[in-house]
């Protein structure tokens, strides 16, 4: 079995949704795994990864309305009191959108629907440099 570990770096800007399949793509082209499994895995508690149609209306429109709809950015979250930030949104935006993922690798392509793409969401509320983990095993 081969396991190995490659990362690569983003900058983001608040609510950025960022399409990284092609780096996580890049990334499984360089190493010597055919069939296994990609994690693929953000440390922070303000960010997350999931799989959506990359596509103007969903990502530049919908997915942010609806994230503001359910934990809005504004209102005065207990979180802000602990550390003396005001980024309770962005917390909880992770909680439910979590910092990581698995893809089953086939044949050396990921196992992605005809328009599922890996992104990014930036819920903090400041720029940040992000790295992104992916962990390959087969």
């Amino acid at each position: 079995m081969v396991v190995e570990l490659l990362e690569f770096s983003l900058t983001t800007h608040p609510n950025d949704i960022l399409n990284i399949t092609d780096h996580v793509k890049k990334a499984l082209a360089s190493v010597a795994i055919s069939n296994g499994i990609v994690v693929v895995y953000m440390p922070g508690s303000t960010g997350g990864i999931s799989f959506v149609e990359y596509e103007p209306g969903l990502v530049k429109t919908d997915i942010p309305a609806l994230l503001q709809k359910l934990m809005p950015e504004g209102p005065d979250y207990s979180h802000h009191q602990t550390w003396g930030d005001h980024n309770g949104h962005s917390h909880l935006r992770s909680f439910l959108i979590p910092p990581s993922l698995s893809i089953p690798i086939r044949d050396g392509h990921l196992l992605l629907g005809t328009w599922q793409q890996i992104v990014f969401c930036e819920f903090d509320e400041k720029p940040r440099t992000r790295t992104i983990y992916c962990q390959f095993i087969g």
